[in-house]
């Protein structure tokens, strides 16, 4: 009944004021309450600051500053097996796998659709089809920032409105299409493994996504909206391997998806796995 009453109140919140009015708490700068929540969030969740550039939980400006702090050099190597692709950011494995007849394994009999993730465009989606996925969650004590699992060339960022639904097991079981549903920023390379795309997954009370070239991507109006990066008079943007992409305030989940016989998923990785950024997610498929 507890489940039921959850997954009810997931569809009558309305998702985008509560996450916004959250966001203007996560900025506010005054001490007496960011330091209170602060040190109430990194307690609760048992956030490790000792790996944290900045380990004084009073010196951040607010709590968005705070959820999404920098590590210091050398908290996440990179794993360094030649043409390893890289995890993007810790949590753990939501799902991994093929993509099958278009669509990715959500959870417990459900799906979603490698097209309406990728917002809708079959020439757009066309390169993952009968590819390799991965879907990464990442819990509130994680590190925030997302990273290139390989070096690439951006080719296009695509910011897809939707809904902001939880992303914890319990709604990947319950809510179908739960990822290609909610609020995302797709963001497309060129690779020395072909087309990869990362996608950035918005959920409840997240305030907002941002990438490393255009800041804070959520648009004004929430109307599909596509950047090519692609074109003569725009210039080009270049990641390195393990380079930051993007971050979430107020996290949530990033995927990953290659294109047929590309990659290989580590060995031992599972549905479940906990891992860290930088880590091997997957290595060339021979």
């Amino acid at each position: 009944m507890k489940q039921r009453l959850f997954i009810i109140s997931q569809y009558l919140l309305p998702h985008h004021l509560l996450s916004r009015l959250i966001g203007f708490a996560a900025e506010c700068r005054a001490a007496w309450f960011k330091d209170r929540l602060i040190g109430w969030f990194a307690k609760q969740y048992q956030v490790n600051m000792t790996e944290a550039q900045v380990e004084d939980l009073t010196a951040y400006e607010h709590f968005n500053a705070f959820f999404t702090r920098a590590l210091k050099d050398g908290a996440r190597p990179l794993d360094e097996t030649p043409g390893s692709i890289l995890c993007p950011a810790d949590g753990a494995v939501s799902q991994l796998g093929p993509i099958e007849q278009g669509r990715c394994f959500q959870a417990k009999g459900h799906s979603f659709s490698v097209l309406e993730l990728l917002g809708g465009d079959a020439e757009r989606a066309a390169p993952y089809m009968g590819g390799d996925f991965a879907t990464v969650y990442l819990s509130p004590k994680d590190y925030h920032r997302v990273h290139m699992p390989l070096a690439g060339a951006l080719k296009e960022m695509i910011y897809v409105p939707g809904r902001l639904f939880s992303v914890n097991q319990t709604t990947a079981e319950n809510v179908p299409e739960l990822f290609a549903r909610n609020e995302r920023v797709v963001c497309l390379f060129d690779t020395e493994r072909g087309p990869m795309a990362v996608v950035l997954v918005g959920a409840m009370i997240v305030a907002s996504i941002e990438t490393v070239w255009a800041g804070l991507v959520t648009p004004p109006k929430r109307e599909l909206k596509t950047v090519r990066y692609d074109e003569a008079a725009r210039a080009a943007i270049e990641l390195e391997k393990g380079g930051e992409l993007g971050r979430f305030k107020l996290g949530s989940t990033a995927i990953v998806l290659f294109g047929p016989q590309q990659v290989q998923w580590a060995e031992g990785l599972v549905a479940g796995s906990p891992v860290r950024m930088g880590q091997a997610l997957a290595l060339p498929r021979s």
